[in-house]
């Protein structure tokens, strides 16, 4: 790597020569390309493909509905990375969405949604452990009463496995994901090969009129399903070939979530009754035993156990990098940067696990389940503006990676998004509120740490 790309790479603009902080700050470019997809499909597939579709359900029993919802929010996806990924393609660093929106937005925007993105972490990864945990206990029933405690064993053996270093756990990331693919296409072709389940004339199809929470927890849960689109650009300061490999990545792992999701539903929407599955919490499972017999479904609950398995060791990755990349610029602690001999930023590992741990124990699947999605949202709309403003400030800096249809798909992304977040704000007031407390908890504590690096929090 030549010194100018180390540089872009593993330092932000808040970095002292000779810190004695930094230690070894460096993030090295060893991942390929094959792990710039991985990074992203292996993020995108997980609990929500197997358990939202009973929650739909419960609200979208037509199939025609129920597999238009997957197909229109699958294709706004597509446009929004279509428009994100040209903000990827000139910010060749680690960091994810906080090196995004600080080069498009300035500092304190960056800070903010670096602490967004950063907290939305720890509450995915209790999200996912939780279910994991519950999924366990499913298989070994002897487990029942210890669910959070070993949801609490299961995380903290993912964020121990980062001391292994970053290649081992790339690798890991990259079989997870391909395996994930595998058992897609695994259920999509059971459902192809089996007979349509027939519905008797005299069994009642019509479901009492959903709520606005309802619906609202349908958005929440789609957007969860979906979301992961820009995981690649997380290591964008450690992936050959610079941020226009990166930013091709992220587009081409979309395509294959779309074609995977949408294949997979439509075969559900039509093989199988959707008021069958309607709030079944391992949805897939339940088509399988319905499909093929009881306990053919027990693959799809093997299923998810590996997935979300898979799940703690991406965010475990994932995470760290955007308190890294605070670090690097000045705001957050010194120990964040340090990255040991084997390439991964290890106290802010241990700062991630300590969250999610405190997560897990609070609980409430629906809670943190409205406060991820709200996060998420948040970050698209502030790298959608990032798009806009570095086309007027920086019209000249060469783009590996232009815009679809700028500036109106732009435009259209950021009303689409506006709209979900205020609709699931009015729905799920106990999460919103959440959401802006800990939003808020930002202003003072970046003021502190601009004044301890001698910045200016304007």
């Amino acid at each position: 790597m030549s010194k100018t790309s180390e540089a872009v790479a593993g330092t932000g603009s808040g970095e002292k020569a000779g810190d004695k902080d930094a230690g070894n700050s460096q993030l090295s470019r060893v991942l390929g390309g094959g792990f710039a997809i991985a990074a992203s499909v292996g993020t995108v597939i997980g609990m929500g493909i197997l358990r939202v579709p009973g929650e739909i359900a419960a609200v979208f029993s037509n199939p025609v509905v129920y597999l238009g919802l997957w197909v229109v929010v699958g294709l706004f996806v597509l446009m929004n990375i279509g428009v994100a990924a040209e903000l990827v393609g000139i910010t060749p660093r680690s960091g994810g969405y906080y090196v995004l929106v600080r080069r498009g937005l300035g500092p304190y925007p960056g800070f903010l949604m670096g602490w967004i993105d950063w907290i939305s972490f720890p509450a995915t990864i209790a999200i996912k452990s939780t279910v994991l945990a519950e999924y366990l206990v499913l298989l070994i029933p002897a487990l029942q009463s210890w669910n959070k405690p070993l949801a609490v064993v299961i995380t903290s053996c993912f964020a121990a496995l980062q001391i292994r270093g970053v290649v081992l756990a790339a690798n890991i990331q990259q079989v997870a994901a391909a395996l994930m693919s595998v058992i897609l296409v695994s259920i999509t072709l059971a459902l192809l090969l089996a007979d349509p389940v027939v519905v008797s004339s005299q069994v009642a199809l019509v479901a009492p009129q959903p709520s606005l929470k309802e619906y609202g927890l349908v958005l929440a849960a789609i957007v969860f399903t979906y979301d992961g689109w820009l995981s690649a650009a997380y290591f964008g300061g450690e992936i050959k070939g610079g941020g226009g490999a990166v930013a091709r990545s992220c587009v081409r792992a979309v395509l294959i979530i779309l074609v995977l999701y949408i294949g997979l539903n439509a075969l559900l929407a039509f093989t199988v009754p959707l008021n069958q599955l309607a709030g079944q919490e391992l949805a897939l499972a339940h088509a399988l035993d319905i499909t093929w017999g009881a306990g053919t479904g027990t693959f799809v609950l093997v299923a998810a156990v590996f997935i979300l398995m898979a799940h703690q060791n991406g965010n475990y990755m994932t995470a760290p990098r955007t308190l890294y990349a605070l670090s690097m610029d000045g705001f957050g602690l010194g120990k964040a940067r340090r990255v040991n001999k084997r390439g991964n930023p290890i106290f802010a590992v241990l700062l991630t696990w300590m969250v999610a741990v405190a997560l897990i124990l609070a609980g409430g699947f629906e809670y943190l389940l409205n406060l991820s999605a709200m996060f998420y949202i948040v970050l698209y709309v502030a790298v959608m503006f990032g798009v806009f403003i570095l086309r007027r400030k920086e019209p000249g800096t060469e783009r590996p990676y232009r815009a679809w249809g700028h500036p109106y798909t732009t435009v259209l992304c950021i009303s689409g998004w506006t709209l979900i977040t205020g609709f699931m704000a009015y729905t799920a007031p106990t999460s919103a509120l959440s959401a802006v407390l800990m939003t808020g908890a930002s202003v003072p504590v970046y003021l502190v740490l601009a004044k301890l690096r001698g910045k200016n929090p304007a």
